[in-house]
């Protein structure tokens, strides 16, 4: 195992050999100049990461759901992106669920082991009844880790959509997977600390499927969250700005749209914009899939 590790880009040595005898401005742009090659890096993935959400948009929309599956900094930023999704996007919270390798507790603190635990990556997973409309994401800098290889190949066995996200090539977790997404970082300023340019891939990753996903399930008009929650003073006065970008109506029309739909932002622009009732503009969101403008022009729902 350890000669397998050894081999791997994001464990390899960087060539910063003096990085203890550096100054803090020199080592804070000696971390600034590699974490500018992690954008690239990620472009050169877009083709892939495309192919991901053209699986997760159809599943979901058939009631499906995706599961981020990672342990370590890879689990955190899963569950990060995860419990993004329902106050960004006002889904339930059970649409985009994060599991990380020793559960909730792992999110604070290392379980020692916990990654290591092959068959917890399956068990998790089957404990929320994941199927076929269902799928699995696992999240895994070196590609290798067994609670993420668990996890697909309990997917595999359900007929779940199968992605990796690794930064590593040629991985096990590629075999497994039906779509990999592996931007090649390089190895780390701090070898071997993927909490660094590996981290910081997979976070964008991850932002980038989950947003363009909500944007295909008609969760954005726009530019505009028009499904955010408004669960705060904060985020009321945002729902607010939001109906007036869309519209071009004056504070005092917007709030009253609000009201009148319930604080339902959605329901609110499609009222303003197609003049009708809260009953009528909910009735044409349904028809349109939830897509606003398709709402507004009376159409059904925009394809993928």
């Amino acid at each position: 195992m350890e000669g397998d590790l050894q081999k791997l880009t994001t464990e390899c040595r960087s060539p910063y050999h003096e990085l203890d005898m550096m100054s803090i401005p020199e080592i804070l742009e000696a971390i600034n100049s590699e974490d500018r090659l992690v954008p690239a890096a990620v472009a050169r993935e877009i083709p892939q990461i495309a192919r991901a959400v053209e699986m997760i948009v159809p599943r979901l929309r058939r009631g499906g759901r995706l599961f981020y599956v990672g342990a370590g900094t890879s689990g955190r930023l899963g569950v990060l992106d995860a419990s993004e999704c329902p106050p960004t996007f006002g889904v339930d919270w059970q649409l985009v669920q994060g599991l990380i390798a020793g559960g909730e507790e792992a999110l604070r603190y290392s379980i020692e082991g916990a990654e290591d635990d092959e068959a917890a990556g399956a068990s998790d997973l089957e404990e929320r009844q994941c199927g076929a409309e269902d799928v699995v994401m696992a999240i895994s800098a070196s590609g290798r880790t067994p609670y993420c290889l668990g996890a697909l190949r309990y997917a595999a066995t359900v007929g779940a959509g199968r992605i990796a996200l690794v930064c590593n090539q040629s991985t096990p977790m590629h075999q497994l997977a039906e779509v990999t997404i592996a931007p090649l970082v390089g190895p780390e300023v701090l070898s071997g600390s993927t909490r660094m340019k590996a981290g910081t891939a997979q976070k964008l990753v991850l932002n980038m499927i989950s947003t363009t996903t909500m944007i295909k399930l008609g969760k954005v008009y726009s530019n505009l969250m028009v499904d955010m929650v408004p669960s705060n003073s904060k985020l009321t006065d945002r729902a607010a700005r939001i109906v007036m970008a869309a519209t071009g109506c004056d504070r005092k029309a917007v709030e009253a749209a609000l009201a009148g739909a319930g604080g339902e932002t959605k329901t609110a622009i499609v009222m303003l914009l197609a003049g009708c009732t809260p009953e009528e503009a909910r009735r044409r969101l349904a028809a349109s899939g939830g897509f606003v403008r398709a709402a507004v022009a009376g159409a059904g729902p925009i394809s993928l």
